[in-house]
């Protein structure tokens, strides 16, 4: 039985929620876009700054072998966070955003007029765009698979989308708009059947419950730090060992390469071999110590806390009839999407935030989504470890406040 949190020692260890927003305590209900960030992160970042620090892996010197080693520490960190078979099997990146852009700069390079890549429609743009340009400038031909309108896609559909061109699937994990976590699992299997590859967007997935890419058997699985408690400027691409030494490098620099001489050069080993120039040291240490955070609090506890307070605002929404919410999954993430009667998204978020109620507003990155919804935009509340009953009580007393104002 997972043992419950407490949340009260939990909001202490986030600095930001002592203060104030418009002269209100602030309600961060803005964490599908970015999460606040514990003390336990802060402090890494700050000591390896002020105790510790130089370039990774090519020095000999003291400060460099220490940091290097936290660095490394952090790659195994973010290994056991997704159970995957080796740190090896661990890249670095930008950010989510960057890990998909590396798969499609990569794997992009054998794409050919006509190679069919298969998307669903609730994608993120980060996991749309890429794909884009394999279309523009290879020739590379996009197939689209609708969702159900909890955002669930059936692996038949997947089956019956897969043709002898097909070179890969790309998916969401957990869409950042309806909340609803794909069968992972199934649709992978569902692939690999046909012989195509299958990457996932796990930017939210990864942080409402348990990830494990062994048993998902997937090729490829992206995360951002700053969903996870940490910082920007961080993410992580696992991928399979072995599909990781058929790829080449699509970005050339330090540390990617084995010899470089006037006349050729041979390519490092993963993980290295995709992570050229000097990497996001700083911020890998604080994306290591946000997962050990997370992992000592238990993942499970923290997605159990979550689901707890996605139901109790989710009941109380359908009680309120100036409220239309989309994605209604059991289940469902604490990611709810929702629309104000006679409100624009923009104003809703306006009034809340008079309040010191921080919610999102917009397309969410998800146009393709949207136009599947009937929507231009949606307001957007997402809940994280440290949010609590109160802070769906002030929701609630916004969106009230937002109805008078604007009926």
């Amino acid at each position: 039985m997972t043992k419950p949190l407490d949340i009260s020692r939990i909001r202490a260890e986030f600095p930001i929620l002592s203060r104030e927003v418009n002269a209100r305590p602030l309600v961060y209900l803005d964490n599908a876009a970015s999460a606040q960030k514990p003390r336990a992160v802060i402090d890494a970042m700050r000591n390896a700054m002020e105790g510790s620090y130089a370039n990774v892996h090519r020095g000999l010197h003291t400060l460099a072998n220490e940091t290097t080693a936290a660095f490394e520490a952090a790659r195994k960190t973010a290994a056991t966070f997704l159970n995957a078979a080796s740190s090896d099997e661990i890249i670095f990146t930008a950010g989510g955003t960057d890990a998909m852009n590396l798969v499609a700069n990569s794997l992009g390079q054998d794409i050919g007029e006509g190679d069919e890549i298969v998307l669903s429609v609730m994608e993120h743009h980060s996991n749309i765009v890429p794909w884009h340009f394999l279309r523009e400038r290879k020739g590379a031909v996009l197939k689209w698979l609708d969702v159900s309108d909890d955002g669930q896609i059936d692996p038949a559909a997947l089956e019956a989308a897969i043709n002898g061109k097909t070179r890969l699937v790309a998916l969401s994990h957990m869409s950042n708009v309806l909340g609803a976590r794909t069968a992972a699992k199934d649709l992978t299997r569902v692939a690999h059947e046909a012989g195509v590859k299958i990457f996932f967007d796990g930017c939210q997935g990864a942080v409402h419950g348990v990830v494990d890419v062994s048993d998902i058997g997937c090729d490829f699985y992206a995360m951002t730090g700053h969903k996870l408690y940490g910082p920007t400027g961080v993410g992580v691409l696992y991928a399979r060992r072995e599909v990781l030494n058929s790829m080449p490098p699509f970005r050339g620099g330090g540390e990617m390469i084995e010899v470089v001489a006037q006349d050729y050069v041979t390519y490092n080993d993963p993980p290295h071999r995709f992570e050229a120039g000097t990497p996001p040291i700083l911020e890998a240490i604080g994306l290591g110590a946000a997962l050990e955070w997370m992992m000592a609090k238990g993942v499970d506890a923290i997605a159990a806390h979550e689901a707890a307070l996605a139901e109790q605002a989710m009941a109380e929404l359908r009680k309120l009839n100036f409220v239309r919410v989309f994605g209604q999954a059991p289940g469902k993430a604490p990611i709810i999407a929702f629309n104000v009667a006679g409100a624009h998204p923009h104003d809703a978020s306006t009034i809340l935030d008079r309040a010191g109620v921080a919610i999102r507003a917009g397309h969410h990155c998800a146009q393709p989504l949207m136009k599947r919804l009937g929507q231009t935009a949606t307001a957007r509340a997402s809940f994280a470890v440290y949010n609590t009953d109160e802070d769906i009580e002030a929701l609630l007393k916004g969106l009230h406040k937002t109805h008078e104002l604007l009926k």
